[in-house]
């Protein structure tokens, strides 16, 4: 099993198999980032993608969501304006 320090959570866990993409980002993710954190990204980017009613066809839309995996990555990450959590 790979492990990487994961820097969402500050702790040697499990890595991803592969780089979710090409370039230097996935690269960065591959490196940096675990499994567990990485999931927990997708789910958040699912919540953003809905919340924010973005295109992913607009070029803005990859800036934005850049930004947001970044701050989350980093602990910094906030819900969107008026979003309440239904889950329990």
């Amino acid at each position: 099993m790979r492990t990487v320090f994961c820097k969402k959570y500050q702790q040697d866990l499990k890595g991803l198999d592969a780089a979710p993409y090409p370039g230097e980002e996935g690269q960065f993710i591959y490196d940096n980032i675990s499994e567990e954190a990485w999931n927990a990204w997708l789910g958040q980017l699912t919540m953003i993608i809905n919340e924010h009613r973005l295109n992913p066809l607009d070029p803005n839309t990859k800036t934005f969501i850049h930004k947001e995996m970044m701050l989350f990555f980093d602990n910094k990450s906030t819900p969107p304006e008026g979003y309440t959590n239904t889950e329990t």
